[in-house]
Parts: structure tokens; C-alpha cells; sequence
């Protein structure tokens, strides 16, 4: 361990590259912080997360998967011949280590659920955008404060857009519960 540097005075004195300047000899001396000693302030700062779209991330699973399916692949072979071996009763290769077939097919699993997680989610995005252009054609404008009334037509504000939510809310259940007060009238109660 290095405790050479670790008792240094505090008060010591500096050769001063100003001679015109005067610096403070009752205070610590401040110091440039070393690089690793400003390691550390780095994760105060909030962290860039970029927002990554499912497709993006379906494409980078897929390297995952195209590594993991020659080793499922290649431990099956292995198990496979082994047991071939055990059954020819050669004891040649009986001896030798199998990889663990159920950990690398559980992890090829693991990987298609996860793409296909993406995938799905990445329909019903696609499709709410859908809808939303369909049923409200008109772009939201993104921030949240009320700016008075837009200048263009074919733009909402945002407290607009919530507005409109909640109507177009408030309207199907009007109709759920007009259509299910009508089904109790039709249908006999027993």
C-alpha cells in the first residue's frame, strides 16, 4: 500500500508561480482533483437514456439468439453422442464433460419470449397510433402548459387533448352502460 502520500501536511507551503498574488496559508490548500477522484462526480449527473424503440431492441436480442442457438445446438450433440456411447457401451467420450443442455435451452427461451414481448408491444404501439390518427387526426402539441388558444387548426394543446380524452371516455361508458341496461331489459331475469 502507498501511505506515503496519505499524511501530507495541510498548511504546507506552495511555491507561488505569481509572486504578485498571495495566496492563503491558513486554509487547506485546494488542489486539483485527480482522475480518480473525479470518477466518482460522474454518476451525479443524470444519466442519458436514450429512449430505444421494441424493433431496435428485437434486432439487438437477435445477436443474443444467433450465439445461443449453435450452443443449445452443439450441448444436444454433445448429450446425444454421449448417450450413444453409453448405450454402444464405448467408453470412449463417457468421461468427458457435457455442457448443460437445460441452462443454454433455457436461455434460448428466455430470448425468444423476450422478442417476442418486443414484438407484441411494438403491434399495439403501431396500432394505437393507428387508432389515434383515425380517430383524432390532429397532432398534439407536447407541452403541458395551456398557451391560451392555438393559432393553428389543425394542432391541440395539451390540456385540449386531455379534454378530449376524457369525453371520448366518458362517451363509451355511456354506451357500455346503455348497451348493458339494454340487454338486462331483453333478456329475462332469473
Amino acid at each position: 500500500m502507498n501511505q506515503m502520500n496519505m499524511h501530507v501536511p495541510m498548511n504546507s507551503v506552495v511555491p507561488a508561480q505569481n509572486v504578485g498574488m498571495q495566496m492563503p496559508v491558513s486554509g487547506p490548500i485546494m488542489q486539483q482533483p485527480s482522475p480518480q477522484q473525479m470518477q466518482p462526480a460522474a454518476p451525479q449527473q443524470p444519466p442519458q437514456q436514450d429512449k430505444v424503440d421494441n424493433i431496435t431492441k428485437v434486432k439487438t436480442l437477435m445477436g443474443s439468439l444467433r450465439e445461443c442457438l449453435p450452443m443449445t445446438l452443439k450441448s444436444a450433440a454433445q448429450i446425444l453422442h454421449q448417450n450413444q456411447n453409453i448405450d454402444a457401451n464405448n467408453p470412449k467420450g463417457i468421461d468427458n464433460p457435457v455442457p448443460r443442455f437445460d441452462k443454454n435451452l433455457e436461455e434460448f427461451f428466455s430470448l425468444c419470449d423476450q422478442m417476442e414481448l418486443h414484438l407484441r408491444t411494438a403491434v399495439t404501439c403501431i396500432q394505437q397510433a393507428q387508432s389515434a390518427s383515425h380517430y383524432l387526426p390532429l397532432t398534439v402539441i407536447s407541452s403541458r402548459l395551456d398557451s391560451g388558444p392555438t393559432t393553428q387548426d389543425t394542432a391541440l394543446s395539451y390540456p385540449q387533448y386531455m379534454n378530449t380524452v376524457r369525453l371520448q371516455i366518458s362517451y363509451a361508458k355511456d354506451i357500455h352502460d346503455t348497451l348493458v341496461a339494454a340487454a338486462q331489459n331483453i333478456s329475462p331475469t332469473e
